[in-house]
């Protein structure tokens, strides 16, 4: 379930962004950026769209991921039942 990021507040939006960075494996490309930067990256993606934040109910955690792959995800999840149903 996607979270709007206006229902959430400020201190709480920026400790999740903070979260997200310091996870090993995040790539900001070939140049290195400071924890200031990428966070006003991530926070830029998630305004524009292109970034989205994620409650999952079945691990109870909230994730920032592309909108494209979140998108992508639900639709593999909705043939998955549509093909189970014919079943």
């Amino acid at each position: 379930m996607i979270i709007p990021i206006d229902s959430v507040s400020v201190d709480v939006l920026e400790a999740i962004i903070k979260e997200f960075i310091l996870r090993e494996g995040t790539d900001y490309g070939l140049v290195d950026a400071s924890s200031d930067e990428k966070i006003a990256q991530v926070k830029s993606q998630l305004e524009q769209g292109s970034a989205v934040l994620v409650y999952s109910e079945l691990y109870e955690t909230v994730n920032i991921m592309p909108a494209e792959q979140f998108q992508q995800a639900n639709i593999e999840e909705g043939s998955q039942e549509h093909f189970g149903d014919n079943y």
